[in-house]
């Protein structure tokens, strides 16, 4: 059986099985969800980081997900493309994903209809060191046991919006089973580490990168304006995933959804602060948001 072994467990999050439900425990417990929460939701967007930055984040989306639907059957999440560079989506198509919790299956059957769209490509390969999807797996084993996956690496080109509302059009249809999509994205890298310093540096510098930068990509996303959060991104350097998050968000859109719902948004320097009394010179943005 084809299977993805994790790549960033005992680094990004807790390696064992028990120390990883309990990380999985901390980051739900720092997860309330305050916002009202409409009575169907269709999908969100996560942050990737390691679980002590962005963990109670991803939390967030997937408690809130949770509280409105016990059951989902199929989980699509759609990947960032840190190091995959091809110009179609590439999905992992068949078999089982590997996390500290056990193995998770892939949704072949969905996969099958979206290969035969043409929306996206058999590439297992791509996601063997890309950590975004990995790090959002076992908190869907741990919320929703049986449920499945549909893991895509999506590039940050206009072929992800295709893949979207592809995939709107697809789960659309099926009554019968509830199919939730994420799209896994980081918002601004700010700092001398990640060669992006337009604004000079120092507090003020990181408040533009979190008040400015990542709020253009966010209330794009809050809109449902796929193809401008794309170009902003492309513009701004405000969204690591951006592919990933405009599929996201294009197929809410196809879903009937007009607007997301932030339900938070903070970044690494303050995770650090609060976590550790210290900042540094670098600083990532993260937001937690639901369709």
């Amino acid at each position: 059986m084809q299977t993805r072994k994790p790549i960033v467990a005992g680094q990004f999050y807790a390696g064992q099985h028990d120390a990883c439900v309990d990380e999985i425990n901390e980051c739900l417990g720092e997860a309330a969800v305050a916002e009202s929460l409409p009575e169907v939701l269709v999908g969100g967007i996560v942050p990737h980081a390691g679980w002590m930055f962005s963990g109670s984040l991803a939390a967030m989306v997937f408690s809130a997900i949770k509280q409105q639907h016990a059951k989902v059957n199929t989980f699509i999440i759609f990947g960032a493309a840190h190091s995959y560079f091809g110009q179609m989506s590439a999905l992992y198509d068949k078999g089982v994903w590997v996390t500290p919790l056990g193995e998770i299956a892939v949704d072949e059957e969905l996969a099958e209809r979206l290969l035969s769209s043409g929306a996206a490509v058999s590439n297992p390969a791509a996601h063997k060191s890309e950590h975004s999807i990995e790090v959002q797996v076992p908190f869907i084993q741990h919320l929703f046991p049986g449920a499945k996956i549909l893991p895509v690496i999506v590039p940050p080109i206009p072929q992800a919006i295709k893949l979207g509302e592809t995939i709107g059009d697809i789960i659309g249809v099926q009554k019968d089973k509830k199919f939730i999509c994420i799209g896994s994205t980081d918002l601004t890298h700010y700092g001398p580490r990640y060669g992006f310093t337009p604004v000079g540096m120092g507090e003020e510098a990181f408040k533009w990168a979190s008040e400015v930068n990542d709020r253009q990509f966010i209330d794009l996303a809050l809109r449902l304006e796929a193809q401008q959060m794309l170009a902003n991104a492309a513009e701004n350097g405000n969204a690591c995933g951006s592919g990933a998050a405009a599929a996201a968000a294009a197929a809410a859109k196809r879903l009937g959804k007009t607007k997301g719902i932030l339900l938070a948004h903070t970044n690494s320097n303050e995770a650090m602060m609060s976590k550790m009394g210290s900042s540094g010179q670098d600083s990532v943005g993260y937001a937690a948001i639901v369709f």
